[in-house]
């Protein structure tokens, strides 16, 4: 071990450190006896109604008892009604993409029958023109209309018959069509009114439903209103022969 300084403590600063500290503690002893609680003294006085301390918890247990009873019903009725309310706005775009589907089908088939009225129409035009065409290739000349008149008559009365049977066959057609059409749009309608019947008996079910919920949960009300009020008679009646207790 090297060389060291003994140095003498400092007396006097020493003693003015203690006696600093010591007052420091006196009073903070001081201050916690004069800051500390004090006991609470109080008049006797009567507290709490007509029931007794028993009959209070009976009745503060039931209610807590229904309390919880309804707590559980409401949260049954909310997780139905919002399984109801994804139901139903499943079954909407379902609806509505079924009725989107029906409206392109209807356009698809509208589209496909002015196609075919067109092609129809267009045939009949290009028949009549060749049969016109015909009839004016027949030669016009005297002499061979002289020679030739029951050949020409013939003929004339061959492309007349099957002009005027091409056209029966296309009027044919025609009214076969339309009709065939108006058929499809009676359906269609037939269809929609069936869907909306069935849309309001859906809804009508459904209120019913909701109506008959509501009754049962009326009537559960009523009858644990009714046991509690016979419960509590038959408290207060027991209660008439014991004294009264104090809160």
């Amino acid at each position: 071990v090297g060389p060291y300084i003994l140095i003498t403590p400092n007396e006097t600063r020493r003693n003015q450190l203690q006696q600093i500290a010591k007052k420091e503690l006196d009073d903070l002893k001081r201050w916690k006896e004069e800051h500390r609680q004090r006991p609470i003294n109080l008049a006797p006085q009567r507290l709490g109604g007509k029931e007794s301390e028993a009959q209070v918890r009976q009745n503060q247990q039931m209610m807590l008892m229904q309390s919880k009873y309804l707590q559980k019903h409401k949260r049954k009725e909310h997780i139905k009604a919002k399984k109801e309310a994804e139901e139903a706005e499943i079954l909407k775009k379902k609806a509505l993409q079924r009725e989107k589907a029906e409206r392109l089908e209807v356009k698809k088939r509208q589209q496909e029958m002015q196609r075919r009225e067109m092609f129809l129409e267009d045939r009949y035009y290009k028949t009549n023109e060749l049969l016109n065409r015909l009839d004016l290739g027949l030669p016009k000349s005297d002499s061979c209309q002289i020679a030739n008149h029951g050949a020409e008559s013939t003929a004339w009365m061959r492309s007349h018959t099957y002009k005027q049977a091409l056209r029966e066959d296309e009027t044919r057609r025609l009214e076969e069509m339309k009709q065939e059409q108006r058929r499809k749009a009676e359906l269609m309608e037939f269809k929609q009114k069936q869907e909306e019947e069935d849309r309001m008996r859906a809804r009508q079910d459904e209120q019913r439903r909701c109506f008959q919920s509501l009754f049962i949960f009326c009537c559960i009300l009523r009858v644990n209103n009714a046991f509690l009020d016979r419960l509590q008679k038959k408290t207060q009646s027991t209660n008439i022969h014991q004294p009264e207790h104090s809160g």
